[in-house]
């Protein structure tokens, strides 16, 4: 099984089969609208914007998991996202990302790389589906640790 056997929720609700992103390469990302760490989202759109036509899909999944620093339902995130950060990656419906009940896609990605630690943690998945990497909340964007493993991937 790889990442791209997966499947989610978007965050209107539609079924998402991630074989419709088979072939690139994945930064799948836990996010929350009230987290000192949001302002994240914009080096997460610039990311999207740089490289989508190399092959770059950044996900983006909210979680009420830590602090609860996503309380909001699918449109209130919708609307904060767009309006706030211009978001334009696809984002999915609020998730569980550790403990007892973990998304699968959660579940899929923790059994490689471990579960998050807080918001913002970042998984880099490879064109093959294999999860590359895993970095913590603190690693902007747009740093050139993940700039330099995002550009590898998509070589």
């Amino acid at each position: 099984m790889t990442f791209y056997d997966l499947s989610a929720k978007t965050l209107r609700g539609a079924d998402q089969p991630f074989s419709a992103f088979q072939g690139k390469v994945a930064l799948v990302v836990n996010v929350a609208s009230e987290c000192g760490y949001t302002p994240q989202y914009d080096g997460l759109e610039r990311l999207h914007e740089t490289y989508k036509d190399k092959g770059l899909v950044v996900m983006g999944f909210p979680c009420n998991q830590f602090g609860a620093q996503e309380p909001g339902g699918p449109e209130q995130i919708e609307s904060f996202c767009r309006t706030q950060f211009g978001v334009a990656f696809p984002l999915f419906a609020k998730v569980e990302v550790k403990g007892a009940n973990p998304s699968p896609v959660y579940a899929f990605l923790a059994k490689a790389h471990g579960e998050p630690k807080w918001n913002f943690h970042k998984y880099l998945v490879g064109r093959d589906g294999r999860v590359l990497a895993a970095y913590g909340s603190a690693v902007e964007p747009e740093s050139a640790e993940l700039k330099a493993a995002i550009e590898a991937a998509l070589a």
